[in-house]
């Protein structure tokens, strides 16, 4: 299993084909380091001898007035955790930052640790005495996961303690809908009741959904704008998301969609939906505080989902939820609202920091924890 591996900066088309083919993380494609204009990135292919057999988009942001960086891999870097010891990949990995001045690593394996079907997750809801998704027993258990967040522990990489259940810098827990080997009309039927009875709601009352441009990236603002108020986090700017479309449709075509949700001529709903290899995420939403009656977020969220199966999507990933359970946790409604599409809740091994510089690092990590 062992093997020496080498590590060194690939152009941007072998990246793009290694993350692809994999059907890795978009947030590993090189457009994303287009996205994030504020970080500086490079493209870095690990190599078995002659072959390149993974891949890793590092973003590096500089701390001011120094020539140091934190060095970050979002949920990466891409290549067969399994097929390789962890010293195999990240120590070419820590030497090649070493000489790039990177103060500190972090980095996201995309390794799937545990999993809960839906009934699981509703049963442990309705027993009212789990606090937490983590405490329930998972329906299904990755030992080679395991052995490496001990590989990690063991080589000296470090884990933030999760914010509100949510992970580090990208979610630990995600919700995902299995499409592979499924119809449309099977993938409905799992539905609970409430969604299924919401969606024909929406359509009932001739709400539309439909596919958007870049052109109406500013009325997506408009309420994804209202959604912060009403949610209360910090929204980000309109040209973040026209970046963000020049970016990754400019890397393939069908990288990023827009869908809008409108009744009357009425903007009710939008939201974001990205495709890589044989995965679909559902990225950014917004909604308005009016004709929520109509149920416009299930009805986009269907509208998606069938158009990932026609793309010829395995998954539907619904991105990050926390992992309370209970009920009055104002987070709860994010697991509530994933849970009725009967899809299952993915543990992911999380992100793990490795300091290089031991001092910058802990200033780095008390000021994070301070914003």
């Amino acid at each position: 299993m062992a093997s020496s591996l080498a590590v060194r900066p690939i152009s941007a088309g072998e990246h793009l084909a290694i993350v692809t083919s994999r059907s890795g993380s978009f947030l590993q494609t090189p457009a994303w380091g287009r996205v994030k204009s504020d970080w500086s990135s490079e493209s870095l292919g690990w190599f078995d001898g002659a072959e390149l057999v993974g891949a890793g988009l590092v973003l590096y942001r500089a701390i001011p007035r120094t020539r140091r960086s934190l060095a970050y891999l979002p949920e990466g870097p891409v290549i067969d955790w399994g097929a390789y010891d962890l010293e195999s990949i990240t120590t070419p990995l820590l030497n090649h930052l070493r000489a790039r001045k990177s103060f500190s690593v972090k980095m996201g394996p995309p390794v799937q640790a545990r999993r809960w079907h839906s009934k699981t997750i509703k049963e442990a809801i309705a027993a009212d005495g789990t606090a937490r998704l983590g405490a329930v027993p998972a329906d299904k258990t990755d030992d080679a996961a395991s052995a490496l967040v001990e590989a990690l522990r063991g080589g000296g990489w470090q884990q933030q303690e999760a914010a509100e259940g949510f992970g580090d810098f990208q979610p630990r827990y995600v919700f995902q809908v299995p499409l592979a080997g499924r119809s449309v009309d099977e993938v409905f039927a799992g539905f609970n009741q409430q969604w299924r009875r919401n969606v024909r709601k929406a359509e009932k009352a001739g709400l539309e959904v439909t596919q958007g441009t870049a052109t109406d990236l500013a009325e997506f603002h408009r309420i994804y704008v209202e959604t912060a108020q009403r949610d209360r986090f910090t929204p980000r700017p309109l040209s973040y998301f026209q970046r963000m479309f020049e970016a990754m449709l400019g890397e393939d075509p069908d990288r990023i969609r827009l869908y809008l949700a409108q009744h009357e001529g009425r903007l009710l709903a939008a939201t974001t939906w990205v495709r890589v290899g044989t995965h679909t995420w559902y990225s950014y939403g917004a909604s308005t505080n009016e004709g929520r009656e109509l149920r416009p977020s299930n009805a986009i969220q269907w509208q998606m989902i069938q158009d990932a199966h026609k793309a010829g999507a395995a998954v539907y990933d619904m991105r990050g939820i926390t992992d309370t359970l209970d009920p009055d946790d104002p987070l709860f409604g994010l697991i509530q609202f994933k849970v009725g599409t009967g899809g299952e809740a993915v543990e992911c091994v999380g992100e793990w920091d490795y300091p290089i510089n031991t001092f910058l690092h802990k200033a780095f990590t008390y000021y994070m924890g301070r914003r």
